[in-house]
């Protein structure tokens, strides 16, 4: 221990940033976001941190506030690679990712000595990892396509739903779940009619009761949509005040207020998809969210990601493979992860930098209900897991062709 101490000191902390939206409509995200990482390298440094040639290290997590917007995400970048970080971090919006992914293609080729490497664990546009591929950067979290490709797995056998409303944020993230939402139906269900398709501002609009009414007039069964934060909980609410009676396919209605805006109307009809659910029926998975709920007891921070601990969990083995946090041996490294952590696992697939990871599909009820062990940030409902993807199943082609630094 004293020579491992030792080691700690000889080594500077490795520097991550994470420049994500903490202030303005998503800021709820951006904070859930930022208490994962914290629990996820406080696990590492009490660990001894990373072994690299220089000795074991720490990993010190710094936030830059991009409001959520691209020109601020840019200008934090450069604060943050001044301020010595090599590693960014950053989920919340696709647009950010895509200009984030854009400067550091351009830095890197300018900037050989001080490159960088982009973990991203929530930006979600299939392009990310298909024509807009980069060797910079890694997507930790399923794609659209993929999350899409698990709620249609129920909705499929959904004889109930005749006719879907898609609504969805107008930037390219929405766009792309319109444009999967549409391909899978005619190809999954072709007897459901789209009743209406819809695009609205990103975490811009105040009242919803417009679109809720016009979902509720349209004689949906059913809405399709990836709204998150803000947008996703005035909708579902909203939708509650006009009595729109059917089932919300959602990417994100598992937390950040969703289930306490709807309430009762959501049993049974709201279906999450997620990387991982607190009531997946697992001993390790219990203990897990529970050590979580133990580091950040207030009911409201309960929004817990297990992409994100096995994210650092995979940044932490490839530092350590390759012996250093320089960006390409470190990226090289980081290509060929696979890790595990309480029961759940993952994989970088090296050709694309598409993390494989298992999917589950949860449909929202009461605390206490079979299968709802847990609820959502204290509201009194949970997710009840009703299917379980492993990766082979979740894995999906893609069309990147990696450009590789000689």
């Amino acid at each position: 221990m004293p020579a491992l101490a030792h080691a700690q000191t000889a080594g500077a902390p490795i520097k991550l940033a994470l420049v994500e939206g903490l202030s303005g409509g998503n800021a709820n995200g951006g904070e859930a976001v930022f208490r994962n990482l914290v629990w996820a390298v406080e696990r590492v440094n009490e660990r001894g941190g990373v072994r690299t040639r220089e000795g074991a290290r720490t990993l010190e997590l710094t936030r830059y506030d991009s409001k959520g917007q691209i020109e601020e995400a840019l200008s934090t970048l450069r604060s943050a690679i001044d301020d010595g970080a090599r590693v960014i971090l950053q989920g919340n919006s696709s647009a950010v990712a895509a200009a984030l992914i854009e400067a550091i293609n351009r830095h890197n080729e300018r900037e050989p000595q001080r490159r960088v490497v982009f973990l991203n664990y929530s930006a979600v546009d299939p392009a990310l990892t298909n024509d807009k591929c980069s060797f910079w950067h890694f997507r930790f979290d399923a794609h659209a396509d993929m999350r899409l490709t698990a709620l249609m797995s129920v909705l499929r056998e959904d004889k109930a739903v005749k006719s879907v409303y898609l609504i969805n944020p107008d930037y390219s993230f929405g766009h792309a779940v319109q444009r999967e939402a549409k391909r899978q139906l005619a190809e999954q269900r072709p007897d459901v009619r789209i009743a209406a398709e819809e695009l609205h501002p990103l975490l811009r609009v105040k009242d919803f009761a417009p679109y809720a009414t016009k979902i509720k007039a349209s004689g949906a069964d059913a809405v399709i949509t990836g709204n998150f934060s803000n947008d996703l909980t005035l909708l579902v609410k909203a939708a509650r005040e006009v009595g729109f009676d059917g089932r919300f396919y959602t990417f994100y209605g598992n937390a950040l207020g969703a289930p306490a805006a709807i309430g009762d109307a959501g049993i049974g009809k709201v279906l999450a998809v997620a990387d991982w659910l607190p009531n997946v029926p697992a001993p390790q998975s219990d203990a897990f969210y529970q050590a979580f709920r133990k580091r950040y007891p207030n009911p409201a921070d309960d929004y817990v990601h297990m992409r994100l601990q096995l994210m650092i969990e995979a940044l932490a083995q490839a530092i350590e493979k390759a012996g250093t946090a320089d960006a390409l041996p470190l990226a090289t490294a980081l290509e060929q992860t696979s890790v595990s952590f309480s029961g759940w696992t993952g994989r970088m697939r090296a050709a694309d930098h598409q993390f494989q990871q298992p999917l589950v599909v949860g449909v929202m009820d009461r605390l206490g209900t079979p299968g709802v062990k847990f609820d959502v940030e204290g509201s009194g409902y949970g997710f009840r897991v009703v299917r379980q993807i492993p990766p082979p199943k979740a894995e999906m082609p893609h069309s990147c062709k990696m450009v590789r630094p000689a």
